[in-house]
């Protein structure tokens, strides 16, 4: 059974920074395509990043290019996302999500296959 299980959200002044990560157990690691999304109070989960399974290719949404960065380490099964110049509209849950296609569409909740439980940042101003 696949799990993936973030960790590293919190409360940041902004401008600060926070780096998430996602455990992923139950398969080979290096067979997933990793994604992060998140969601605010009132809105729909929504694209953050995206790495294919070497960590090569990367994609990203445009309010948080060249402020977030996406990456994986398949020795230690974890992807992480690092998290800077955070602004209070960064404040949402986020998840990290695995598919083993890349096939469709990388910014697409819906072509992911499992998710972890969400982990919630909150920037002040």
């Amino acid at each position: 059974q696949v799990q993936l299980v973030e960790s590293g959200g919190g409360l940041v002044q902004a401008g600060g920074s926070l780096r998430l990560s996602c455990a992923v157990s139950g398969r080979t690691f290096s067979d997933y395509y990793m994604g992060w999304f998140r969601q605010a109070p009132g809105k729909e989960r929504a694209f953050v990043a995206y790495i294919n399974w070497s960590g090569g290719r990367t994609y990203y949404a445009d309010s948080v290019k060249g402020r977030f960065t996406i990456s994986r380490d398949n020795a230690k099964n974890t992807a992480y996302l690092q998290m800077n110049s955070l602004k209070p509209e960064d404040t949402a849950v986020y998840y990290c999500a695995a598919r083993v296609s890349s096939s469709g569409s990388y910014f697409y909740p819906g072509d992911y296959a499992y998710w972890g439980q969400g982990t919630q940042v909150t920037v002040s101003s």
